[in-house]
């Protein structure tokens, strides 16, 4: 239990940015994931577009303040494809 408390806390101390960002990310795509799980037969895509949209724009924010190059260039495609998600479904 003690290193998962001290991984939380390292995560914290290397970037107070990156880790509420990725707090934030987290309940956002896994609360837009569960939509999608639970309404695939009709999606609520006015729900969880929005919600996987501003989650990678986080998740991307994070992974720049932590130096993680090809994930930042991954959250990046995630950022492009829901916008264009979004344009479409509310353009």
């Amino acid at each position: 239990m003690n290193k998962l408390i001290n991984y939380f806390k390292e995560s914290y101390n290397t970037s107070k940015i990156a880790f509420y960002c990725e707090l934030v990310e987290f309940s956002l795509v896994g609360g837009a994931s569960a939509i999608l799980t639970f309404t695939v037969l009709d999606p609520a895509t006015k729900l969880f577009i929005p919600m996987f949209f501003v989650g990678s724009i986080l998740g991307m924010i994070s992974t720049f303040y932590r130096k993680a190059a090809f994930a930042t260039l991954l959250t990046g495609w995630f950022v492009a494809m829901n916008f264009i998600a979004l344009l479409t479904l509310f353009g």
